[in-house]
């Protein structure tokens, strides 16, 4: 029995000649079996080629050039429904269509924090394809309500210590100490900035946000932050 252990990588071809061409054959016989050989080799150098042209990863080294991004008529889509969406509570197309072409050109995986819970926010996670996207909002209930109707976002609720009646003071207050408490390099975990932002998850602190949407908290009353 011959050893059938051959190396992957290696196409080996075995032509096992017919005892009837060793006793003498006709000339048309050696050409049928001549036909046939080139015929066999052409199909297994073909075959062999094929495979490894369509393995890109391989061909690549292991690397992969594949755009994770969204296709710019799928964002199109996405930005054409949710602006046309029947609620009044929503931003126009003028308005996402800037914050879409930023996202667009963060490159993956993007880090994408948004303040506020809205209309927009499953749209926002939709257009950070591949990357994270976090919602921050002061209502603890509907950050709840959000993600149990959305599972596929991440929702974070906080307590923030300020109110809108207070605003003309808070700003006053920034600008004397914008050069020490309310210096806008700092660790904000630590800061004893009145506007500083302390109470988010502390994981929050160490990352690198590539992109920040001030969409929120909600201000239209006195007692509001």
């Amino acid at each position: 029995m011959k050893n059938t252990n051959t190396t992957t990588n290696n196409t080996k071809l075995i032509l096992l000649h017919p005892y009837i061409l060793k006793q003498g054959s006709s000339n048309k016989l050696w050409l049928f079996a001549s036909i046939s050989l080139f015929t066999l080799i052409f199909l297994v150098i073909f075959t062999h080629t094929h495979t490894a042209s369509t393995d890109p990863a391989t061909a690549m080294g292991g690397e992969s050039t594949t755009d994770t991004r969204l296709p710019k008529h799928v964002v199109s889509t996405l930005l054409h429904y949710a602006s046309n969406a029947n609620t009044t509570d929503k931003m126009g197309l003028s308005e996402m269509k800037p914050i879409s072409d930023v996202l667009r050109r963060c490159p993956p995986p993007c880090n994408f924090l948004v303040f506020g819970l809205t209309h927009e926010t499953i749209l926002w996670r939709a257009l950070n394809n591949h990357g994270r996207t976090v919602f921050i909002d002061e209502n603890r209930y509907y950050a709840a309500h959000m993600e149990e109707k959305h599972p596929e976002i991440e929702a974070y609720d906080v307590q923030y210590t300020t109110h809108l009646s207070d605003y003309k003071e808070l700003i006053s207050s920034v600008k004397e100490q914008v050069h020490n408490e309310c210096r806008p390099v700092q660790n904000l975990l630590f800061s004893e900035c009145k506007l500083g932002l302390n109470d988010l998850p502390n994981q929050f602190y160490d990352i690198d946000w590539d992109v920040i949407l001030i969409d929120g908290p909600r201000g239209h009353w006195p007692t509001a932050p």
